[in-house]
């Protein structure tokens, strides 16, 4: 009798806890270096726009391939010899754990894209074992990725040193939901935060099948 009434009670417990829930992050609540001047004090609605760019295998990919998906979203090159082997190896850890979720998927924008042609995109998915069903990774037109990744993502500083969209990328990764809205941000080079990343999908998903 005492064990069961542990056991309603614990239940009880848990139904009154409120449910965990991630922020919607705005441009406002972001380190202004990381965001385009035109966005320091914008509070809401803010979400990813528009893009088409092409990924290792030449094939366009816009916001449509990423519909009704959650993701993660980070900026690197395939030259960088510092933080983005790192952040590609934890990004292959997140793929496999999503390698069976057909409602998640990751996106990788490369800040040279001068350099990172879809032949060096090839190689270098090849290496890390990228899966073309669940990782993009993405160049283009430099200007458009610059912007995404200050007016959308939020997550990249401007160099000042050379063109107008000389970049320096951050290790952010940037979980985006459904709706297109940023709901984390993780140290894609620190291992608790690629666990707390993993918890926050959990989280994420969850949040759609309620």
């Amino acid at each position: 009798m005492l064990a069961l009434s542990g056991v309603i009670v614990y239940l009880f417990y848990n139904a009154l806890q409120p449910k965990k829930m991630l922020p919607v992050y705005q441009p406002s609540m972001v380190d202004k270096s990381l965001v385009d001047s035109t966005l320091h004090y914008t509070k809401k609605y803010h979400k990813i726009g528009d893009f088409s760019l092409v990924n290792q295998n030449g094939d366009t990919i816009t916001q449509n391939n990423y519909k009704d998906k959650i993701y993660v979203a980070d900026f690197f090159f395939t030259t960088c010899p510092t933080i983005c082997p790192i952040m590609t190896k934890n990004m292959a850890e997140i793929q496999e754990v999503i390698k069976d979720k057909p409602n998640v998927m990751l996106l990788s924008h490369s800040v040279t894209p001068q350099i990172d042609t879809v032949a060096q995109l090839k190689r270098y998915a090849m290496e890390k074992g990228v899966l073309d069903h669940k990782w993009n990774l993405v160049t283009g037109n430099k200007k458009q990725i610059y912007e995404l990744a200050r007016k959308s993502y939020l997550a990249v500083k401007n160099d000042g040193d050379g063109g107008p969209f000389d970049m320096i990328h951050t290790e952010n990764f940037i979980l985006v939901d459904k709706e297109k809205r940023i709901r984390g941000f993780y140290d894609g080079t620190n291992r608790d935060d690629i666990d707390r990343l993993l918890e926050d999908l959990k989280i994420l998903e969850a949040s759609y099948t309620e």
